[in-house]
């Protein structure tokens, strides 16, 4: 090991690394590279679009990237799908501050709720564009192109499937449980 002698520009150096992994297609390199090897399968759980990334959605991306590539190189092929969760109340309540609403009975009166959820899809799609920029810019290497987004039909249609499957096989129970609901 040696010391490193005079100054570094660590974000002028984290930019020359980056800038050489996209215009040499690295990440595409690496996988082509071990795309017959065992698989090794993660699915990101995702975060909610509803803003920029904080310090915690941050390192929790960081730890899953720090493993993954462990696994790259204990030579697995990975297969890495990033993920969005742009359902429920963090999107929900975002919008309604956009319309100046106190209730959720004014979005039927005074919106729609055909508008009201195409806010929330442009809100959402909006967000993952700002947080994909975002995690690419510290490093997290993951198929981008191939997220899955709980917004889209296909995704929708998998889980009506599931459902079914789980019906066909007798796994659903009818029981009472306690349903968290916003108050408002």
């Amino acid at each position: 090991m040696e010391e490193v002698k005079g100054n570094i520009n660590f974000r002028e150096l984290d930019l020359e690394i980056k800038k050489f992994w996209d215009e040499n297609d690295i990440y595409e390199k690496v996988k082509k590279l071990r795309e017959h090897n065992p698989e090794y399968y993660f699915v990101d759980g995702p975060p909610y679009c509803s803003g920029a990334i904080h310090l915690g959605t941050a390192w929790n991306k960081i730890i899953k990237d720090t493993v993954l590539r462990f696994k790259r190189l204990q030579d697995y092929n990975v297969l890495d799908k990033p993920g969005w969760d742009m359902h429920g109340l963090p999107i929900e309540v975002k919008v309604e501050g956009e319309f100046n609403i106190d209730s959720k009975k004014d979005i039927e009166t005074k919106i729609g709720t055909e508008r009201f959820i195409e806010k929330c899809k442009e809100f959402a799609l909006k967000n993952k564009e700002v947080m994909e920029s975002q995690f690419k810019n510290l490093g997290i290497w993951l198929d981008w192109e191939n997220a899955y987004m709980p917004i889209e039909s296909e995704y929708i249609e998998m889980g009506w499937w599931t459902l079914k499957k789980a019906y066909e096989k007798d796994l659903l129970l009818k029981d009472l449980r306690v349903g968290y609901w916003c108050p408002r």
